[in-house]
């Protein structure tokens, strides 16, 4: 029986058609189709942005010194100390930023390694999310993307998680060390196929990418992580796939990622940071909190199967900074109404906390990373992490723990607004380098939006007057 030409033709669009409804809809990454990028550009809204974003002159770096860095704000504190000299900032998009996401974004905490600097964005998307890992070389002035989170996957799967929120670590291996989260608590669940987050290793040598485990916490998102990269232990901190309580809570884990063995899995897990110290392998949380002020516990690893136990110490813990070489650990409280953000010391040789001062300069608060520069004394953090960071003019701050002071380095807010039309509006990942005389911060920026669309890396070059006792 012979079918009209039409009918064929139907036939073969209805065809097309099923096939591409069985394929996975991911974001593009770097060098995809150009036709994926026309469509994304035609879904553009009215608010006139563009992506990728781009600097003016087409630029790929934007660097320049400015007394405009050193103009303090009418909301900065007066005893808060201004830097006399004026840092080199040097600016770059992320290139990944192809498309228009859900909200380009920065969770993770990075790292500055053997002269580069890591760390992580992504399109808080999910189910069908991405997210990228970048390398920075401050001599070339240029990010190299090192993996993107859907290609080490490699499976057609319907949870493709769009966030990196746990910290970006080295083992003793050479390798990068990261965990994936979700975007949203209504895509990790049985609906989609989740089974739980993903831990991944990326080589920055060669660019290969593989999984380590997939949820080694079943149906966990995996928001908080660190590795000990002597005892190449990865140490998490879950939520529920669900947003409920009923998978316990929010949960601890230490997992071997050399024999890739469960070490230990339990209730009361930290959501949000923890503190490592690496000269013991120790690890340090307060349970439950996201935080907040509470009773500090201790996993020892030589014991892997034991579960933590509270000590004395006290403290808030939202951030926290490597371990310095005196042994000592500085975190920051998360706040809240009525309890500004404050600052802790803690001796991983004593186990004991100390309350130091309060952290913000102005009326923001919020930080989620701390830094220590490589003589013990220098902290450098940026408050209003989740956005709003502008309010205080997005400022750049060093803190002198030996005489409790508080200075700011560098306003960024409103130059970059000024001349490039970006507003650094908060960051969940700074890095300083081991030299001491580079801070690297991813930030999230918006270009005229409410809240942020894009991601961008600042470098801030800081004087040698400005970091010396």
């Amino acid at each position: 029986m012979r079918f009209p030409l039409y009918t064929k033709i139907l036939a073969a669009v209805f065809a097309a058609f099923c096939l591409y409804c069985l394929l996975p809809d991911v974001h593009p990454v770097e060098g995809q189709d150009k036709k994926v990028k026309e469509k994304e550009k035609k879904k553009k809204k009215d608010d006139g942005l563009e992506f990728p974003p781009k600097l003016p002159g087409g630029k790929e770096v934007w660097t320049d010194t400015s007394d405009e860095f050193l103009k303090a704000p009418p909301a900065i504190d007066k005893d808060v100390v201004i830097a006399k000299a004026a840092p080199t900032v040097d600016f770059i998009y992320y290139p990944c930023q192809t498309y228009r996401a859900k909200i380009w974004s920065n969770w993770g905490d990075g790292l500055a390694v053997n002269g580069k600097y890591y760390s992580s964005i992504g399109d808080h998307d999910a189910p069908k999310g991405n997210a990228f890992v970048y390398e920075y070389d401050p001599a070339k002035k240029a990010l190299r993307l090192l993996c993107d989170v859907v290609s080490v996957i490699r499976e057609m799967l319907l949870y493709l998680p769009g966030k990196i929120h746990g910290r970006l670590d080295m083992g003793k291996d050479g390798w990068l060390y990261f965990s994936t989260h979700r975007g949203g608590t209504t895509v990790t669940t049985d609906k989609y196929e989740y089974k739980g987050d993903w831990i991944i290793k990326v080589d920055p040598k060669s660019g290969k990418a593989e999984v380590v485990a997939q949820g080694p916490v079943p149906k966990h998102c995996i928001p908080n992580s660190v590795l000990d990269p002597d005892r190449m232990i990865f140490y998490g901190g879950t939520a529920p796939g669900s947003g409920k309580d009923d998978l316990n809570g929010v949960m601890f884990f230490a997992y071997d990622v050399v024999n890739k063995k469960l070490l230990y899995s339990g209730k009361d897990g930290p959501p949000r940071y923890m503190m490592l110290a690496n000269s013991t392998g120790k690890v340090y949380y307060v349970p439950g909190s996201d935080g907040g002020f509470g009773t500090v516990v201790r996993y020892d690893p030589s014991k892997p199967q034991a579960d933590p136990i509270k000590i004395g110490a006290q403290l808030g813990c939202r951030a926290a900074t490597q371990e310095t070489k005196d042994g000592m650990i500085y975190t920051c409280s998360k706040g809240a109404k009525g309890e500004p953000t404050m600052i802790y010391s803690f001796n991983t040789k004593t186990e004991e906390a100390q309350k130091i001062g309060p952290a913000a300069v102005g009326v923001t608060q919020y930080i989620t990373s701390i830094d220590v520069d490589p003589t013990g004394r220098y902290l450098y953090y940026v408050p209003a992490a989740h956005g709003h960071s502008e309010t205080d003019g997005s400022p750049v701050v060093q803190y002198d723990v030996k005489t409790k002071t508080r200075k700011v380095i560098a306003f960024l807010h409103p130059y970059f607004k000024d001349k490039i039309g970006a507003i650094p509006t908060g960051t969940y990942s700074t890095a300083i380098d081991p030299a001491g005389d580079k801070l690297y911060i991813t930030w999230n920026v918006k270009r005229g939006t409410a809240a942020w669309d894009c991601c961008a890396l600042t470098v801030i070059h800081i004087p040698e007057s400005e970091r010396r006792p």
